[in-house]
């Protein structure tokens, strides 16, 4: 099916990020500084710890959790985990996000009150950060949709019962369902041709035929994007989706 594939081990995605200093303010959250709280519909995602010191909040359908980082922490959850992150003191993290490509076509969603996440162009009015606007206005932004979405998700954690996780749940889903095609067409691109290159590899090298090996390639990347605003802190971010 596929012989060989250019991207990132297993078809991973990379970024280095130093997690928001910005405390959450009066009414949206209880003080602490960090990230936007938000959910992946169909990628893992991995933390290596890096430096300082912090946490990460999950709520899943299994309850709400706190699980502390430090320097060394290797952290991970799976999809349909509304996670947190909380800066306690120069939190640094490098990111591993399965299936790239996904995650920087939108998969994600933040957990914005219900009234927000109707339809695609009302989601987009609350979260888009406009690439071509000044630094000051970029970071206005990303702190209201931070704060906006604490608001959903201290709604969230405080409901009793399973029915208002569900419905954001649902909400999230139709939200995306426009992308699924593109997604698709990227996991097949990606994931999928990283996880098919070595069952071809396999096969080739049971039947004696060890020619792949003399396709072997080293390649470099510097970040792409230097301290890009994203949902949970500043991103150096890597172009090493091949799948385009």
């Amino acid at each position: 099916m596929v012989s060989g594939f250019s991207g990132l081990p297993g078809g991973v995605a990379v970024s280095h990020l130093s997690v928001y200093d910005w405390p959450a303010e009066a009414g949206s959250g209880d003080g602490l500084c960090g990230g936007t709280p938000h959910m992946h519909l169909t990628c893992s995602e991995g933390y290596v710890v890096t430096g300082g010191r912090g946490a990460v909040q999950t709520l899943t359908t299994s309850g709400y959790e706190v699980t502390p980082l430090a320097a060394g922490t290797v952290a991970w959850f799976t999809p349909g985990t509304i996670h947190r992150l909380v800066n306690e003191g120069d939190l640094r993290i490098t990111v591993l996000m399965q299936n790239s490509g996904l995650p920087e076509a939108g998969d994600a969603v933040l957990t914005l009150p219900p009234q927000y996440l109707t339809d695609p162009e009302t989601y987009a009015a609350a979260t888009v950060i406009p690439a071509d606007a000044p630094e000051a206005e970029q970071e206005r932004v990303a702190r209201a949709r931070r704060d906006l979405a604490l608001e959903g998700y201290r709604a969230l954690r405080s409901a009793e019962g399973p029915e208002a996780l569900a419905a954001f749940h649902r909400a999230a889903a139709a939200l995306v369902r426009p992308r699924l095609g593109e997604w698709r067409e990227r996991w097949e691109r990606g994931a999928r041709a990283a996880a098919a290159a070595t069952g071809s590899q396999l096969d080739r090298l049971e039947k004696g035929d060890f020619s792949h090996l003399a396709d072997a390639a080293v390649r470099a990347e510097q970040p792409s994007a230097y301290g890009k605003f994203g949902m949970c802190g500043r991103l150096d971010v890597y172009d090493v989706y091949k799948g385009a």
